[in-house]
């Protein structure tokens, strides 16, 4: 399951208080209007895309040629509750729709007819499949009256069940894909025979919008609080699934629906799912769940705004709204450097590749020039317009034909001096605003809630010239002691809302910066500290300090400070270690009369080193100084 956001906000509506159902039905387009690509036989609209663009797209659909359209066994499906493993048919479900959407994106390049008999083969492969998720959401079908909140891992059913259609991530994702093949080919499926699309409308119609419209038990409709709560997280409201899901149900309603009053009902319930998941969002506009996850997030909230903007012929339109814009804007102020590294909080990868047109558009709808040349940046990175379009079929088609500008515009990295998120606790700053040189860090408070929480209230991450020093190693290192982070008396940081971080600051100027926050109550009482207070300090161009400040009621001799890095070390002398990159040596200072010092080598993916001081010092209280500085 991915994180979520609690209700700390207020209900802003920003969607249902400003635009009625009347409203929202005068300024619909009633038919396709306000579709803004070329259909499949405007040959000349195609015709314009860049010829490198084209030719590589056509030659990655000619791979699918004849393709052998994989079946699902029942066995598939089971491996997920006989063993854990979900990635069988997670993987089959994947290699599937890029086949789908390799086939129908080549189509529409070449315009011949040489894809879409593999197409049909597709669409009818689909429509034969029961359905198109994942064996880990079965748990939406629920579990029962003798235990209505279950386990993720028990599902009432083990197998799909076709009469009780349930719309997870990959359900929607295919939904939206069909729904264009249906928009662009239906008119070319119904040369070789009309049972084709009609089977696919009712396919559409059985397994997503029906199901869609009379539903309201699935969490990510209206939350955990209205639908089925099974993770006993009473702080679980939405999160990434919501705009996800409910952007590809928008997209799917606009294209397949035909009856309007329906359309419109389907319309203003998607309204309101989106108006539940910005309710929870922070102002600052921080991703809780991570910059990996802000593409299915605040990037689906994006993309849900801009078709139905669309839709209206802009008459629905709320990009200028500050939350809104901060939402967007997160994904450049959370970057740090060389196209993929990013603070990587929460559940992110040590890199990320980001789509640059999904950044550049959603930086147009807000009017940001920082994040457009952000999104320039990315795609000039990429080699866009010389590669293959790949991705969701309407992802490739707005990058496609609304990207007008983006080479027009003067690509820069947002290499940004400071910035701090004062609802998310999260700090940054570098020595030297537009540019790698020297060091960056980024330190965080917040509380350890939510699916993707490391327990890792008060951590850190340090660069130095663009690349990492002390690491966030990401997905697979959960847990305090995989982090920049204090054991206390041998005892972790739990989970759960209540453990927290509190009274965080930060402070700037021309010379220093400095985040800091009370770290006691992330900590269960078994840890027995009365209070800790971690502290981050950046001098630019001299230095970065992490000072713990403690006192404990209990001191049992097992306390110790972990720092992870990639970096190769040595120890220098006591109080001297060496961090050494092929680029640079840096040099980590400590009080060795304090702790001692004890090192494992690439423990995490053989990759990662941990570095562990363990306390000797057998007082109650003290103060505990590590100072990184760049070896003379």
């Amino acid at each position: 399951m991915a994180s979520s956001i609690a209700f700390c906000n207020p209900k802003r509506n920003l969607l249902t208080d400003s635009y009625t159902r009347k409203f929202v039905n005068s300024v619909l387009a009633k038919d396709y209007s306000w579709i803004t690509y070329p259909s499949y036989s405007d040959r000349m609209g195609w015709s314009q895309l860049p010829e490198e663009v084209r030719k590589k797209t056509i030659q990655e659909g000619e791979k699918y040629i004849g393709y052998d359209w994989p079946i699902f066994t029942a066995t598939m499906y089971l491996e997920f509750t006989r063993a854990g493993n979900r990635s069988i048919i997670d993987e089959a479900i994947s290699n599937r729709l890029r086949a789908l959407r390799s086939l129908v994106m080549a189509e529409l390049m070449e315009g011949e007819g040489r894809f879409i008999d593999d197409i049909i083969n597709g669409v009818f492969t689909y429509c034969e499949q029961t359905y198109w998720g994942s064996s880990a959401h079965f748990y939406l079908y629920g579990f029962g009256n003798s235990d209505p909140n279950g386990s993720i891992n028990d599902p009432y059913t083990v197998l799909p069940d076709i009469d009780n259609p349930i719309i997870d991530l990959m359900a929607s994702d295919v939904s939206a894909d069909l729904a264009w093949i249906w928009y662009f080919f239906h008119e070319e499926f119904d040369k070789i025979s009309p049972v084709i699309s009609k089977r696919l409308k009712h396919e559409l119609q059985n397994k997503i919008l029906s199901p869609y419209y009379e539903r309201n038990d699935l969490w990510w409709m209206t939350g955990w609080g209205e639908g089925d709560v099974i993770f006993e997280r009473s702080n679980w409201i939405v999160n990434n699934w919501t705009p996800w899901i409910t952007s590809n149900m928008l997209t799917t309603i606009l294209l397949m629906e035909g009856n309007p009053d329906t359309k419109l009902y389907g319309i203003y319930k998607t309204m309101i799912s989106m108006d539940i998941f910005m309710n929870t969002y922070p102002l600052d506009g921080a991703c809780d769940e991570g910059p990996s996850y802000w593409r299915h997030a605040g990037g689906k909230l994006f993309d849900y705004l801009n078709i139905f903007r669309k839709a209206t012929n802009g008459a629905v339109d709320i990009f200028n709204d500050e939350l809104i814009k901060n939402i967007g804007r997160y994904i450049y102020r959370v970057y740090i450097s060389n196209g993929g590294h990013y603070v990587n909080w929460s559940n992110a990868a040590q890199i990320i590749r980001h789509d640059g047109g999904h950044i550049f558009r959603f930086g147009e709808a807000i009017g940001d020039p920082v994040m457009k040349k952000f999104g320039a940046f990315l795609l000039r990175e990429s080699n866009f317009g010389k590669e293959t379009i790949t991705g969701n079929i309407g992802q490739s088609l707005e990058n496609l034909f609304h990207l007008e500008k983006w080479q027009d515009t003067r690509p820069s990295e947002p290499l940004i001096h400071e910035f701090y998120f004062p609802e998310s606790e999260l700090a940054f700053a570098r020595d030297k605003e537009e540019t790698n040189d020297g060091f960056y860090f980024a330190a965080w408070g917040n509380n350890n809630s939510g699916g993707h929480n490391h327990n890792d209230v008060g951590n850190c991450i340090l660069f130095f010239n663009g690349t990492p020093v002390l690491v966030d190693v990401g997905r697979g290192g959960n847990g305090t002691a995989m982090h920049n982070l204090p054991l206390i008396n041998g005892i972790a940081q739990s989970t759960g809302g209540k453990y927290k971080a509190n009274d965080s600051k930060f402070s700037s100027s021309t010379r220093k910066v400095s985040f800091s926050t009370d770290i006691t109550k992330a900590y269960p009482s078994q840890a027995n500290v009365n209070k800790w207070t971690r502290s981050y300090t950046l001098i630019r161009g001299e230095k970065f300090s992490i000072v713990d400040r403690y006192q404990l009621s209990q001191n049992s001799g097992n306390t110790a400070f972990h720092f992870m890095t990639g970096l190769q070390t040595r120890l220098i002398k006591p109080g001297v270690l060496e961090l050494h990159s092929e680029d640079y040596t840096l040099q980590m200072k400590y009080n060795p009369f304090l702790v001692a010092i004890d090192i494992e080598e690439k423990m995490f993916r053989n990759e990662i080193s941990r570095i562990t001081f363990n306390l000797i010092n057998t007082e109650l209280s003290g103060n505990m100084l590590f100072e990184i500085v760049k070896a003379r």
